[in-house]
Formats: structure tokens, C-alpha cells, sequence
């Protein structure tokens, strides 16, 4: 039953963000001022408290590009499974920033937590999460789902990319049956043929394809959002110390993305690293899933507001906010390049 959809997910949140704060790590620059954006001289007593997940390696890319030995203050990395488990600790005061996939922000804004989008990044590819199912399956199309049992992650892209899926195959969450689960249970469940699909998002469809029988059955455009973001906590954005901080951050995270562009094959190693997947299957996610930084305009505004709609619409979301007052432009100066 759908209304149950909600207290579910809290209750995974509370569980992955309890898992988190137990595995941190920190890290910090020289000193050096190494990026443009702020003060670097003021930033050393500071640090900068910042969510990370596999999907996203925000670490990772720093590390292979080289700068993250530049940031001038202190970082504090969690680990987060997904998301949306990343934003309720944002709202909670335990994490500054983090990279986050098109859906935690709304989720996370119609529930009244205090987050706000400070960054973008979009990919040509369109939306690189993925509806997979086992090899041997007998769904070829989207309308054979109809009834099926699929596991998605609650409040996570792929839970928005899902909806756009079935929403444009004239089907409704209401004609299969969800199943809220996070990478590591929802590959013990494909994996044992307990689900009939899984949407997720890379490196975990390259996985699956690769190495646990799986058949992409969608992806790309037209479905889902190509836009992630890097959404901070309002108490951070309102900090000056901080401001200034995640100001450095975002540029230099802006940086290491564009670097990635045109050093793919080291990029997919340092990935492969942080996620434990061989080069085989991290080289072809790296390849799906370029982040190319963008300004926050009143397109990419538009898109989030769009999701907003869809979600309410469908009865995913209690209540249908207005997105333009959870997204700032300030930081629209760091993303550079051309």
C-alpha cells in the first residue's frame, strides 16, 4: 500500500545514517590556496563536514585529479549507501555538503528538512540509472512489468527514474509492486530471483550486466533527469566560515569533474578503488556517467519543480513545494571551465 511508502523510508534513513556516522574518515589540504572561491588564509580552523556514497565518489575524484591535497581546511567524510539517507543528515547538522542524485532534494524539501541545492552537474547521456532485469527474462518491454515485483530505492534517483519510466508507458507505481531496497540487499535479492527487475544507478548496472546476469531493459533518454547536484545543509549555506568553505569545495570538485573528461581510464581506477569493482566493469561506468559541472538556471529549477509534480501527482510525496526557494545561485561562480 503506498501510504506505507513513507515511515519506510524514514526508517531506512535512520538506519544507513546511523551506519554512516560510525565509518568516517577526515582528510585536509596544506594550506594552500589551490582553488579560486574565498579566503584560503581564514579557512584553516575550519572543517568542512561532507557526505559521500559509491555512486558519486566525491572523494575518489578528488583523490585521482590530484586535489584534494589543495582544499585549505579540514574534511570530514561520511559514507552514505544512497541519498536520501545523506540529506536527513544534512538536516540534521551532521553533514555541510554532499553529491546527491535529481529525487533526494525534493524528498528531502517536502519534508520540511532544511537543505538547499548549491550545485549542478548534468551528463550528455541523459539519466545513466537503468532498469535491469535477469538475462534470461521474459520482460522485453516496458509494458510486460505490469504486476512485477522491482526493487528501487525509495527517495533516490532511481526511484525518480522509475516513476518517469512507467509514468510514460502509460503505467503508475500502483501496477507493479515496490520493493524499497538499498545495493547490497537489492543484489542479494536479483541475485536469488526474488525480484523480476531492479532500478539502480552505476556502477551497479555495469555490475549486473557483468557479473550477475543482467539485461538492461531501459536507460537513458528520455527517462529520469539528467541533472545531480551537490546540496548543502541551510545551516552551513547561513555559516560564513563554512559558506566560504564549501565556495572552495564546489570549485575545486568542479575542477576534478572536468578533469575526469579526459582521464577516464584513471578516474575508473580510483572509482574502482572506493567501490571494490574490477576496471572491467568500472571503465564502462566511468564512461556513462560523466558529470559535467553546470550553473543552477531557472532550466535546471524548472526540472527539479517537474520531479516536484510527478512525485505529488503520484502520491510519493506529502506535500508539493516550491523547489526555487531549496536551490541558490550564489554559487554559480565556481563551476569555471568552458
Amino acid at each position: 500500500m503506498r501510504f506505507a511508502r513513507k515511515p519506510l523510508f524514514a526508517a531506512a534513513v535512520a538506519l544507513t545514517a546511523l551506519t554512516a556516522a560510525a565509518g568516517c574518515s577526515s582528510s585536509g589540504g596544506s594550506g594552500s590556496s589551490g582553488s579560486s572561491g574565498g579566503d584560503p588564509s581564514n579557512l584553516s580552523s575550519v572543517t568542512l563536514n561532507v557526505g559521500d556514497q559509491k555512486g558519486t565518489g566525491a572523494e575518489a575524484v578528488l583523490q585521482a585529479s590530484g586535489l584534494l591535497k589543495t582544499l585549505p581546511f579540514k574534511v570530514s567524510w561520511s559514507d552514505f549507501t544512497s541519498g536520501p539517507s545523506m540529506v536527513e543528515a544534512m538536516s540534521s547538522g551532521a553533514v555541510d555538503i554532499g553529491g546527491v542524485g535529481d529525487a533526494p532534494p525534493v524528498f528531502a524539501a517536502s519534508g520540511g528538512q532544511n537543505i538547499e541545492i548549491v550545485g549542478a552537474r548534468t551528463t550528455p547521456y541523459g539519466d545513466s540509472d537503468a532498469i535491469v532485469v535477469p538475462k534470461n527474462s521474459p520482460i522485453h518491454s516496458i509494458s510486460q512489468l505490469r504486476g512485477k515485483k522491482i526493487a528501487v530505492s525509495f527517495g533516490s534517483s532511481d526511484d525518480y527514474h522509475l516513476l518517469s519510466v512507467l509514468s510514460r508507458n502509460g503505467l503508475s507505481p500502483k501496477d507493479v509492486t515496490l520493493e524499497n531496497l538499498q545495493p547490497a540487499p537489492g543484489l542479494a535479492a536479483f541475485s536469488s530471483g526474488a525480484i523480476d527487475a531492479w532500478d539502480i544507478w552505476p556502477p551497479y548496472v555495469q555490475q549486473l550486466v557483468s557479473q550477475d546476469g543482467g539485461r538492461i531493459l531501459v536507460t537513458g533518454k528520455p527517462y529520469g533527469s539528467p541533472y545531480s547536484f551537490e546540496v548543502a545543509s541551510k545551516s552551513a549555506v547561513q555559516d560564513p566560515a563554512k559558506a566560504k568553505a564549501i565556495k572552495v569545495y564546489l570549485a575545486t570538485l568542479n575542477k576534478a569533474y572536468r578533469w575526469t573528461d579526459t582521464h577516464v581510464a584513471q578516474w575508473a581506477a580510483e572509482w574502482g578503488q572506493a567501490t571494490g569493482l574490477p576496471a572491467s566493469i568500472m571503465d564502462k561506468a566511468a564512461k556513462v556517467s560523466v558529470n559535467v559541472p553546470a550553473t543552477i538556471t531557472p532550466a535546471v529549477v524548472a526540472s527539479e519543480q517537474n520531479i516536484v509534480d510527478q512525485f505529488y501527482s503520484a502520491g510519493l510525496i506529502p506535500s508539493k513545494v516550491n523547489m526555487s526557494q531549496y536551490i541558490t545561485s550564489q554559487y554559480n561562480g565556481t563551476v569555471g571551465g568552458s
